[in-house]
């Protein structure tokens, strides 16, 4: 019965976006108006499920009111808003609605881009993507229950890759750039234009359309309050750097090894990251553009110091795409479930808690599997071969 399902998904894969949206209507409905309401410290003030929606909602009434948009509103929502100006503008659309009706398309916004992302990337292998968005789903759900918008930001990183394939630059770039706009760890996925040519046009795109989003708020508010709300933005991030390690490299190398080497660390992940751009002559084949792809995936998350769990649907949407993209050997395989088992199961009720109190949250397990499967994913793309009758099974 399960194989018969299984296999109408490859037949008709575009079934599972629809299911996709389907989760999302539950997840909303349950958040918004089922879950009760929660506090984020011992006798604290009480907030909704999805105070993070909350947060990205007020934004845009704090922009076109003159507000600072990153100070605390402990009236209104726990945390700060740590977002461009330019994305607080863009959620004008969603602000303006109710909150159910805004929280759903905002959800949906996250889940359905990701899904239709991954249908794009592996259009012509129904079984990648079916196999993609099982690998990815538990994430996603745990991303969509806290109304993140790390999903959206996957999806768009990999839909700004299949566009500059079609050679759609100038789209490609605006999607990329939204990412930016969003967090800026979305920067380091422009590193994928290093793979094809047309470079001066894509710096072109990215410079106006960068300009373009960095304006964009000046049709609200007055330059000088851009000018405020910017450096506003800058200080929260400089003075949230040196806040935490969270669930990466450098939370990991502190939690195991007792050495915190932040700083070390980064450089040491920047130089391991750039060095498969020495293999040019690769460029070109789709399995090593993909694998470079996954690598983007998988920094942007294990490198950040604030990395959290709702964080890694991006990891683990990297994994998926390294995983069908090289070789499926037995390494490739162990290291996928060691990802599943840790990075994907451990958070969720169907994992021992007292493993997860013990060991998984202390040891910053979580993160292992991917922090490993990058590893690999480094050495398969410097050991990459050239020739394209060599790689003709990975593609």
């Amino acid at each position: 019965m399960l194989k018969k399902v299984i296999g109408k998904f490859y037949s008709y894969p575009t079934i599972l976006v629809v299911l996709i949206a389907l989760v999302t209507l539950g997840i909303s409905i349950q958040v918004a108006l089922i879950a009760p309401p929660k506090v984020f410290e011992a006798n604290g003030p009480i907030y909704t499920h999805y105070n993070n929606f909350v947060i990205f909602k007020h934004s845009f009434f704090h922009l076109v009111q003159g507000t600072d948009l990153y100070r605390l509103y402990p009236n209104e929502h726990a945390d700060f808003f740590k977002y461009s100006p330019t994305f607080a503008l863009l959620m004008a659309p969603i602000a303006a609605l109710p909150v159910f009706p805004g929280l759903l398309i905002w959800n949906l916004l996250n889940t359905v881009v990701l899904s239709i992302a991954l249908l794009r990337l592996f259009k012509d292998d129904s079984r990648k993507y079916v196999l993609s968005i099982g690998i990815v789903l538990l994430e996603l759900i745990t991303s969509t229950q806290n109304s993140q918008s790390n999903a959206l930001i996957a999806g768009l990183i990999i839909l700004a890759y299949v566009l500059r394939k079609e050679n759609r630059i100038g789209l490609s770039v605006l999607l990329l750039l939204l990412t930016v706009f969003i967090k800026l760890f979305g920067v380091v996925a422009f590193a994928m234009y290093l793979l094809f040519p047309h470079k001066l046009k894509t710096a072109f795109y990215a410079l106006v359309w960068g300009l373009v989003l960095i304006l964009l708020p000046l049709l609200v508010i007055p330059p000088s309050e851009l000018v405020f709300q910017y450096k506003s933005w800058f200080q929260l991030l400089k003075n949230d750097h040196d806040a935490s390690l969270g669930l990466s490299v450098a939370g990991w190398v502190w939690t195991w090894f007792h050495v915190e080497a932040k700083s070390i660390v980064l450089v040491a992940g920047i130089v391991l990251f750039c060095i498969p751009l020495l293999k040019i002559r690769a460029y070109q084949q789709p399995a090593f553009q993909q694998l470079f792809l996954s690598s983007i995936l998988l920094w942007i998350v294990i490198f950040n110091h604030k990395a959290e769990s709702a964080t890694f649907v991006i990891a683990v949407v990297g994994i998926a795409v390294w995983y069908f993209s090289g070789t499926q050997d037995r390494l490739s395989g162990l290291l996928l479930f060691l990802a599943i088992v840790f990075t994907v199961l451990s958070p969720t009720d169907l994992f021992p808690r007292f493993i997860r109190n013990q060991y998984v949250i202390p040891y910053t397990l979580k993160a292992v599997p991917c922090i490993f499967i990058w590893t690999k994913n480094i050495y398969d793309l410097i050991r990459f071969p050239t020739q394209p009758d060599k790689v003709a099974h990975l593609a």
